[in-house]
């Protein structure tokens, strides 16, 4: 069994792609997409319709409810569910999708044992003072300002009562999948936001006003997948405060900063991968299939 990953940012042709390899590669496929996870959100997540993944085995999409939880841990079950059913029935495995974070933790592993929901309890000024005068050589590496890592940083101090180094000395990260081969789409700029502009028309013109508001009515806004992109510029326009034209213009204004956050992350992340435009990809990856 032969295990990859495709990367690249929203619209890049991730799907397409994927699809395609496997339907010549005997492969299943598990989607690293956070919000393809959720039954009934299928135009925002632009997930591929059943029509279109036929009987192509898919893992990671239409896992839980709106309102259900999500995150690394249960897309780690999803990974190892996919794997297992991938060898029992001697299939290859394609994971795919534009969430970069859980693809990290998948190769390089994740230190457990913290609740990592703990919020700060002091000024995040005084939490990088703190974890600074105690644990310098691991707060070097943090910005005074990245409130994501010093907020992590600080749940393990106060609960494990060790400083980092310590912590994740003595909890070193388990990869599940240490030498995944990633395979990554790119495309220039410019071309991507036209084709970013194409999928936010396509997504208007298939009824995301109406997706968005049957979401609404069921699960009100409170669920973290009620603030996407694509979702919360339209319950804007659901609210009044923007114009059809402005939502489509703002959502791929949105989607083309976040496509520049994730290429931004894949290049700095994953140094070991073979990057390439989309149609060479294509032949790199059945390359790599046929050795």
């Amino acid at each position: 069994m032969k295990e990859i990953a495709i990367i690249g940012s929203t619209a890049s042709g991730k799907t397409g792609l994927s699809l395609d390899i496997a339907k010549k590669t005997n492969s299943i496929i598990l989607s690293l997409d956070s919000l393809s996870v959720y039954k009934e959100i299928d135009i925002a997540s632009a997930k591929p319709t059943k029509e279109e993944r036929g009987d192509i085995v898919h893992f990671g999409i239409d896992e839980v409810y709106p309102n259900e939880k999500f995150d690394v841990i249960e897309f780690f079950e999803c990974y190892k569910k996919a794997k297992n059913f991938a060898k029992e029935n001697d299939k290859n495995l394609i994971i795919v999708g534009g969430t970069g974070f859980y693809l990290k933790a998948l190769i390089e592993g994740l230190s457990t044992g913290v609740n990592k929901d703990i919020k700060l309890d002091i000024p995040l000024k005084e939490a990088y003072e703190l974890l600074y005068s105690l644990d310098k050589k691991y707060m070097e590496k943090i910005a005074p300002n990245d409130k994501y890592r010093i907020e992590k940083a600080y749940s393990i101090y106060k609960q494990s009562k060790l400083i980092p180094s310590e912590y994740f000395e003595k909890n070193p990260k388990i990869p599940l999948a240490k030498d995944l081969k990633v395979f990554e789409i790119i495309w220039e700029r410019e071309e991507l936001k036209n084709r970013i502009k194409l999928r936010t028309s396509q997504m208007i013109n298939e009824g995301i006003i109406d997706e968005v508001i049957y979401l609404e009515n069921k699960y009100r806004r409170t669920p973290n997948c009620m603030a996407s992109i694509g979702i919360i510029e339209t319950l804007e326009y659901l609210d009044g405060k923007i114009t059809k034209k402005e939502l489509e213009e703002k959502i791929s204004l949105n989607t083309s900063k976040l496509a520049k956050r994730q290429n931004t992350f894949n290049k700095g992340q994953f140094k070991e991968k073979t990057s390439n435009i989309i149609e060479n990809l294509n032949s790199d990856i059945l390359k790599y299939f046929s050795i």
